[in-house]
C-alpha cells in the first residue's frame, strides 16, 4: 500500500438542516457549524480558545482519540533504523533516509507522542530523541495542526462559516490574496489566524477556480503573472461568457433576451470537494454576475461523506449514469454528481460537444504522476487533451505538482500547451492537515496551481 501526500484527505462537512455538527467518522476531518436550537453557548462549549492544546491520545474530543488509535495501528515510525515500508516518493521523504542507512530493524507503529506537539510520531522515546533534529523541523506545524483540530471540536460558534450573500454588480472584487478578497466580498471581519485557516480550508476549492476564470484574477501574462500567451487565449474565451455584456434584459415581454447555455465546470476525481456545503460553492456564483453555471462532479468516490443521499438514482435511458442532480441550489447554479469514471462517460459521448467558450476541467490533487494513481489517468488524459478546453490542476506540494506536470509531458509529448506555469496558489488553504497514515506528512489543500490543454495547431494559407 503506497501512502503519501497524494493520498486524498477525506473531509466531512455537516449540511444537516439544523446545522449541528455530526459525529466525525474515523480518520476524517469535520467542520462543525452552528449549535442547534435550545442549546446554550455554555453547554456546547467544551474547549476555550486558550485550552486547545491536548494530547491526541487523551483528547477531550472522542473523535480525536479515535484518530490517535488509528494512527498507532497504521502509521509507521520514521526513524532511519527501521526498514522501509513503501517506495520512496520524493527527495524529502523520510523513507529515503531508511534506505540510505541500510536499516535493519523491522517496521514499528508510532506509539510515542512528542511532548511538544502531542501527536504520535515515533515508536519510542529513544527514537524520538535520536531523531529530534528532523522532527523539530515540523514540530511547530504539528502543534498548530493539533490546536486547529481541537478548535473544530471545541463547540464554539464559528462566525467564519457564515458566508455573505450576493453583492451589487458594481462592486469590484480584489483577488490579490485572501485578505483583499474576503474584505471586498464583505465577509465578517476575520481577525484571528486560526479562524482564517479554518475558513480558507473550505473556500480554497471554489475560490481557486475563480482566481483563474475571473477577469480580475491575480494571474496574467505580465512578468511574474505565470500565465502564458496560450493561456490568455483560452481563458479570454471563458471570460467572454463569464462576464457577459449587458443585454437590456428585464421583467416582462420587452425584457426577454436569448440566454446563453451555462458554463460547465467538470471536477474530475472528485472526493472531499463534492461534499462541501453548497453555500460554499455559491461563493463561486457570486463572483460572476449574470452567468449560469453547471458544476459536474465525476469520480468513483464523488459521493464520499454524502451517505444521506443514498441509494443512488436508478440508471435509466434518460439518466444512463445515475447522475444526482441538484437544480434548486439557486436560479443560476446547478450541481450534478456522477459516481463513474470520466473516460467511460467520454467514450459514450455523454458530454459532447465541448466548447472552449463554455467548458473547463478542474483536477484537485489528482496525483497524475503518483505511482498509485497514475494508471487511473492514462486513459483519461488523451480524452481531456482532445477536447482542447482548459484543464486546471492543483497539487499538495511543489514536488507533487512538478511530478504531475512531468508525467503529463512524458505521456503526451508535444501535444500539450501549458496555460499557467506551475507555482504556489494565491488561494491555497492556509491550514496544514495531518495524514493519519503518516503524521510527519503535512500538507495544505491546493498548495500548487497550474493549467494546460491539448495543443492547438494554427492553419496558415500559402500561395
Amino acid at each position: 500500500m503506497i501512502i503519501s501526500t497524494q493520498q486524498r484527505r477525506t473531509i466531512s462537512f455537516d449540511v444537516a438542516p439544523d446545522r449541528r455538527a455530526a459525529a466525525a467518522d474515523l480518520g476524517t476531518l469535520e467542520y462543525p457549524t452552528h449549535v442547534g436550537a435550545g442549546e446554550s453557548p455554555e453547554k456546547r462549549l467544551r474547549l476555550k480558545p486558550d485550552n486547545l492544546f491536548h494530547s491526541f491520545s487523551n483528547s477531550p474530543a472522542p473523535d480525536i482519540r479515535r484518530r490517535a488509535t488509528f494512527m498507532k495501528s497504521h502509521a509507521y515510525c520514521p526513524h532511519p533504523d527501521h526498514r522501509q515500508t513503501r517506495i520512496v516518493l520524493s527527495p524529502d521523504d523520510p523513507e529515503a533516509k531508511k534506505a540510505a542507512n541500510n536499516s535493519t530493524q523491522p517496521a514499528a507503529f508510532v506509539n510515542f507522542e512528542c511532548p511538544d506537539c502531542r501527536i504520535p510520531v515515533y515508536c519510542s522515546e529513544r527514537h524520538w530523541m535520536d531523531d529530534y533534529e528532523s522532527h523539530a523541523e515540523i514540530c511547530d506545524t504539528l502543534k498548530q495542526a493539533n490546536e486547529d483540530d481541537h478548535d473544530l471540536h471545541s463547540g464554539r460558534f464559528f462566525p467564519e462559516f457564515e458566508y455573505p450573500e450576493p453583492q451589487m454588480e458594481e462592486i469590484r472584487h480584489n483577488m490579490t490574496n485572501w485578505d483583499t478578497l474576503l474584505y471586498t466580498r464583505e465577509f465578517k471581519a476575520i481577525d484571528d489566524e486560526r479562524a482564517m485557516r479554518q475558513v480558507t480550508r473550505i473556500l480554497t476549492y471554489p475560490v481557486t477556480i475563480a482566481s483563474i476564470l475571473h477577469e480580475e484574477g491575480p494571474y496574467g501574462i505580465r512578468e511574474g503573472g505565470r500565465m502564458t500567451v496560450e493561456g490568455l487565449k483560452s481563458f479570454s474565451a471563458l471570460h467572454y461568457n463569464l462576464h457577459p455584456p449587458r443585454t437590456g434584459s428585464g421583467p416582462g415581454i420587452k425584457g426577454l433576451r436569448p440566454v446563453p447555455p451555462p458554463v460547465r465546470i467538470f471536477i474530475l476525481g472528485a472526493r472531499a470537494e463534492s461534499s462541501l456545503p453548497r453555500a460554499a460553492w455559491l461563493q463561486l456564483e457570486y463572483l460572476f454576475h449574470r452567468t449560469r453555471m453547471h458544476l459536474i462532479f465525476i469520480g468513483p468516490e464523488s459521493m464520499t461523506n454524502r451517505d444521506a443521499e443514498f441509494p443512488l438514482p436508478e440508471r435509466t435511458a434518460g439518466n444512463p449514469f445515475g447522475g444526482i442532480v441538484e437544480d434548486r441550489i439557486s436560479h443560476r447554479t446547478k450541481i450534478t454528481t456522477f459516481v463513474e469514471y470520466y473516460h467511460t462517460m467520454h467514450k459514450a459521448n455523454y458530454f459532447q460537444p465541448f466548447d472552449p467558450y463554455f467548458d473547463c476541467f478542474v483536477l484537485f490533487h489528482p496525483g497524475l504522476g503518483h505511482p498509485a494513481s497514475a494508471h487511473e489517468w492514462e486513459e483519461t488524459l488523451p480524452q481531456l487533451l482532445e477536447t482542447k478546453v482548459p484543464i486546471i490542476c492543483t497539487g499538495y506540494t511543489e514536488w507533487d505538482m512538478q511530478r504531475d506536470k512531468q508525467w503529463v509531458e512524458e505521456k503526451m509529448a508535444g501535444e500539450v500547451d501549458v496555460l499557467l506555469e506551475p507555482g504556489e496558489n494565491r488561494f491555497r488553504s492556509l491550514r496544514w492537515d495531518l495524514n493519519d497514515f503518516d503524521p510527519t506528512d503535512l500538507s495544505c489543500g491546493n498548495w500548487g496551481l497550474w493549467a494546460f490543454r491539448g495543443k492547438r495547431y494554427e492553419t496558415t494559407m500559402q500561395d
